[in-house]
């Protein structure tokens, strides 16, 4: 099914927003641009296929190497106004003079199925997620060093100046708001933060807990308060044996 024709939830006889509730198995990955969040993702997919990872959509160009539905939905603006306009994200938020979403259907479809779920989000768009689903788990995936975070950014070489000035401000803001997150992952190792997430999203799958994906056009607003209480994983070779 196209993205723009994935809809919300359906509607009672009475036409309020219908949503049946299903177990907890979301977890909410993010952090600031650079991090590796998407290398950490592209990990937890190889080698974790049980996991299901939400593909969200952008009106960001493809970068060399990505496909179209495999990491993001590439569309237009005009695409993207539709998606937002028919309630079909969970959530949306601009980045970088880009927007960026998660599709609701297949995240509906999955959590009704009782399979774990994990979306990597940017921050705005991870208060929006935990305003709606107060019962999704969030992690915070933070950079061993600021200088190692602006390393990262400026190696990629895929950006142009202006556009990596504003990515290094919004991190800053980012690094800031990781009090926010009941949990901090120190991404010293991918292979380590992986097994420490997998760890996380299988503790998720062992709440006992219900909730509904109401059904909304998804707008970005004000964080309404700290997700809970964060809880910090440090990166293992920092650990004690």
């Amino acid at each position: 099914m196209p993205i723009s024709e994935q809809r919300g939830r359906r509607p009672s006889p009475s036409g309020a927003a219908v949503a049946s509730p299903v177990h907890s198995r979301l977890t909410v990955l993010s952090g600031p641009s650079g991090v590796g969040k998407s290398t950490v993702v592209a990990e937890l997919s190889r080698t974790c296929p049980q996991i299901w990872i939400s593909v969200s959509a952008t009106t960001r160009r493809p970068r060399p190497g990505e496909v179209d539905g495999r990491q993001y939905h590439f569309v237009d603006d005009d695409e993207f106004d539709r998606l937002i306009a028919s309630g079909a994200l969970l959530e949306w938020a601009r980045f970088a003079g880009n927007r960026y979403g998660t599709p609701r259907e297949p995240l509906d479809a999955k959590l009704e199925a009782g399979v774990a779920c994990l979306l990597e989000i940017d921050l705005a768009g991870a208060r929006q997620v935990k305003r709606v689903v107060p019962d999704a788990r969030l992690v915070f995936l933070a950079p061993p060093s600021w200088e190692e975070l602006v390393r990262r950014l400026t190696g990629r070489g895929t950006e142009p100046a202006e556009v990596l000035e504003r990515r290094l401000a919004v991190a800053r803001d980012e690094l800031a708001a990781a009090d926010e997150f009941e949990v901090t992952l120190v991404n010293t190792s991918v292979q380590d933060v992986c097994r420490q997430l997998v760890a996380l999203i299988e503790d998720c799958d062992d709440r006992s807990l219900n909730f509904a994906l109401p059904v909304r056009k998804a707008e970005r607003g004000r964080h309404s308060g700290p997700p809970g209480r964060r809880r910090h994983h440090q990166p293992a070779d920092r650990r004690a044996p």
